[in-house]
């Protein structure tokens, strides 16, 4: 057995095919979460210390991701199936709570209005990456 087909103590890969796609989709959004994220936090945090703060989390719960993807085996795969899980979570949630009350965000966070911003991929990314995430488990 190969490493990829899963033989006792190796990593199975899951950035093969369109997993490579993902990596690199999650690795940009790392770098805008948290580029604009620190940026905004060293500049004008009084602001909007919530919008910010969110921002950043998202950007860590991408490079958690990332990492993840990158690393490959089955915990590493279950590891991220369950952020992606909380990220769409996440999505929704704030997606819908700037919608609902958008005065609670005075600047836009990552993931407001589903990430509108980002041409929506916040809301696409964490279910591309969970249907990916599934079809790795049973290849």
């Amino acid at each position: 057995m190969t490493a990829e087909e899963g033989a006792p103590g190796t990593r199975r890969k899951l950035i093969g095919g369109p997993g490579i796609l993902l990596v690199w989709l999650y690795g940009v959004m790392v770098v805008g979460a948290v580029s604009r994220s620190v940026f905004q936090i060293a500049t004008d945090f009084d602001r909007a210390p919530l919008a910010y703060t969110l921002s950043a989390l998202a950007g860590l719960v991408y490079g958690f991701i990332t990492y993840s993807l990158v690393r490959g085996g089955d915990r590493a795969r279950r590891a991220a199936l369950v952020c992606c899980a909380a990220e769409l979570v996440g999505v929704l949630i704030v997606g819908t709570w700037t919608l609902v009350e958008p005065s609670a965000f005075p600047d836009a966070t990552v993931w407001s209005d589903y990430g509108r911003g980002y041409l929506f991929i916040p809301v696409l990314l964490p279910v591309t990456g969970m249907l990916w995430l599934r079809r790795a488990r049973t290849a």
